[in-house]
């Protein structure tokens, strides 16, 4: 009775989890396209596994001033974007160039600056790849979905496999 217990409650624990998730992609997806009607957007990303990753989305201008930011940092399903108003008004190029400017963030948004400021040199010079500036959202790539599409192939083999014999 126990283990059944505590498979159903893991059971719903990742359900829950895969539904939270899947409503923060969907949050990135709307404010994504929200700021992509504004202009060009930079992706600066610092992901972690088991501390606080950040994603940071910059509206650039041609000539890399900074007239949008929205940062998502936390460790937990439930982060969610908020507005940089600190960033707004800098010229990526040279933000990410000065030490002392860089120093007033903190060391997730730094490193997703710099991010941000790499992807831009490498859209201009066109070394960025396709994976790089592909803005479409598959969310039957989510861990989740592929688990399931997994359990079913299985499944499918497992009665192709009978029917041979």
């Amino acid at each position: 009775m126990n283990i059944l217990f505590i498979s159903l409650l893991l059971g719903a624990v990742f359900l829950l989890q895969s539904f939270f998730g899947f409503l923060q992609v969907k949050n990135f997806v709307k404010v994504f396209r929200k700021m992509c009607k504004n202009g060009k957007v930079l992706i600066g990303k610092n992901p972690k596994k088991l501390r606080a990753g950040t994603l940071l989305l910059l509206n650039i201008d041609k000539q890399g001033n900074i007239s949008h930011a929205q940062i998502m940092k936390g460790v937990s399903i439930f982060a969610r974007f908020k507005q940089l108003k600190s960033l707004e008004g800098n010229c990526l190029p040279l933000l990410a160039s000065s030490y002392e400017e860089l120093n007033n963030y903190d060391s997730l948004t730094q490193e997703c600056i710099l991010n941000a400021y790499r992807n831009l040199i490498n859209y201009q010079t066109g070394k960025m790849s396709r994976e790089d500036i592909d803005t479409s959202t598959n969310f039957l790539s989510l861990p989740v979905f592929s688990m399931w599409k997994n359990e079913l192939v299985g499944k499918f083999k497992e009665i192709r496999r009978r029917r041979e014999l």
